[in-house]
């Protein structure tokens, strides 16, 4: 089961923000839970298929949770490696540099360190979780109409910090023991905005030949 793996041993302690949980006995948590039996089978590609007779915006939004839960404790892990003086630029190698802008309070892109702009998006990211208008956790509360491209926004977000620590800390992620988790994360990311088609392939494009070696087998 993946998620045990993540939550395992001392790692559960070290997450980057924190851990945005999904309410028991709702059925976002049932969701979640089919989520992780499926992963538990191994095949990534039926694990991200929508359930027969689930809404695909529930679907979406129990996934982009736990995205970000899985992002949380990875980059929770390297912190220590990603610094103001290691990476004074937010990169994904060295064609790849990513400014920062919310649209609300920074309009205008700005340029920072990349443990700061992974701090701005994450907190973004956590602010819309939190946002009850665009993730509603209770029963029969309807999703608003945006919130797909909302949605979108988040997985190119968090696709970032994923393309960060490859192409910046893969190294302690190995001595980290973190690689198959690191893996297997991101796999099951690429293999769920491929299923829906949720981010362009423009910006898949840092990590495309990750991509195009993890998911080759499984076609």
């Amino acid at each position: 089961n993946i998620s045990s793996v993540f939550c395992s041993g001392s790692r559960s302690s070290k997450t980057f923000k924190p851990k945005k949980n999904i309410p028991e006995g709702s059925h976002q948590y049932e969701l979640l839970k089919h989520a992780e039996a499926t992963l538990g089978s191994g095949n990534l590609r039926m694990a991200v298929m929508l359930p027969e007779g689930e809404d695909l915006n529930e679907w979406v939004a129990v996934n982009t949770v736990d995205f970000f839960n899985q992002i949380n404790m990875l980059y929770g892990t390297i912190t220590d490696f990603c610094t103001e003086e290691s990476c004074p630029v937010m990169s994904a190698g060295p064609k790849y540099e990513y400014h920062w802008a919310d649209g609300t309070n920074i309009k205008k892109p700005i340029k920072c360190s990349a443990p700061k702009y992974i701090d701005y998006l994450m907190t973004w990211v956590q602010d819309q979780l939190d946002d009850e208008t665009l993730f509603p956790s209770k029963i029969g509360v309807p999703f608003p109409k945006n919130f797909m491209s909302v949605a979108k926004t988040i997985l190119k977000r968090l696709f970032r910090v994923y393309a960060h620590i490859y192409h910046q800390h893969f190294d302690p992620v190995i001595q980290l023991q973190e690689e198959a988790h690191l893996n297997t994360s991101f796999k099951h990311f690429i293999f769920f905005v491929q299923e829906f088609n949720l981010i362009d392939r423009r910006e898949l494009a840092p990590l495309q030949e990750l991509i195009e070696k993890l998911t080759s087998k499984d076609r």
